[in-house]
């Protein structure tokens, strides 16, 4: 009996990772592909050091802090040989973030931190949800000064303390505009709060959310979630979820899926 479940001999079985196959054979695949696009994304537009391919993708955007710079296993190989990798085809010194959707045992020993397993959050097209509010105004950005908003909120209210003090570039250069799309809340000419949307591989990435402590309290965080959420209406979206974040995007319906693995280079 067992035997009848087997394949013909010699037919290729899809694993889900194949280098070819269609991103949407699975929502994680997507996500994972789609993480990768924003790994590199912003670091081939601005003309920094980037590399993708089969295996992983990444990009280094900045060399003082590693939230600006990205590693993404494309696959579930060998961690250290991605590490190994990255060392050869990356500036060897720069900060980065290990972002994986699986298990990859101790990096310790291969001069990384582990900063920790939080969820994988999905929503779904077509879900229901009440719309948040907020009573900041809401603009879609659309050249450098805007980026500059936006950016000062993210370094100032996420925040990235090795990018204090703020200066202008450190993580949006205008050619970001190119392949993600920004948000800023405002108080009259005050940015207060951002978001951005990065679509690819059939999926959106939530990511740089972050809020002034001044208008905590007040819907902005959501307001921007869904925002970028609902950019492309009729594709999943997912994002990386802090423990501060996720009663936010659970009320937005979204989903935790997995634990996702995160080390740093630091």
């Amino acid at each position: 009996m067992a035997s009848s479940i087997l394949p013909p001999e010699g037919e290729v079985l899809a694993t889900g990772w194949e280098a070819d196959l269609d991103p949407a054979d699975s929502i994680v695949r997507q996500a994972v592909l789609a993480h990768a696009s924003w790994a590199t994304d912003a670091a081939r537009r601005i003309g920094k050091p980037w590399y993708d391919g089969a295996t992983w993708a990444g990009g280094i955007l900045g060399d003082r802090g590693p939230l600006t710079n990205w590693v993404v296993p494309k696959q579930p190989v060998d961690p250290a040989s991605v590490i190994a990798e990255a060392a050869r085809e990356l500036p060897s010194d720069a900060p980065y973030l290990f972002v994986s959707a699986w298990p990859t045992g101790d990096l310790r020993p291969h001069g990384l931190a582990l900063a920790g397993h939080p969820p994988l959050m999905v929503r779904f097209p077509g879900t229901v949800t009440t719309p948040p509010t907020t009573d900041l105004d809401i603009r879609q950005i659309t050249d450098a000064n805007g980026l500059a908003d936006a950016e000062r909120v993210l370094i100032d209210g996420y925040p990235f303390p090795e990018l204090q003090p703020f200066e202008p570039g450190a993580l949006y250069d205008p050619t970001f505009l190119e392949g993600s799309t920004v948000w800023v809340g405002y108080d009259g000419d005050t940015p207060l709060a951002t978001a951005t949307a990065h679509h690819a591989a059939g999926l959106t990435v939530v990511e740089n959310v972050a809020v002034m402590p001044t208008a905590r309290g007040r819907g902005a965080g959501a307001t921007l979630t869904w925002t970028a959420t609902t950019h492309h209406p009729t594709h999943p979206a997912a994002l990386i979820a802090s423990d501060h974040g996720q009663p936010v995007y659970t009320r937005l319906n979204y989903h935790r899926l997995e634990r996702w693995t995160v080390w740093v280079h630091p």
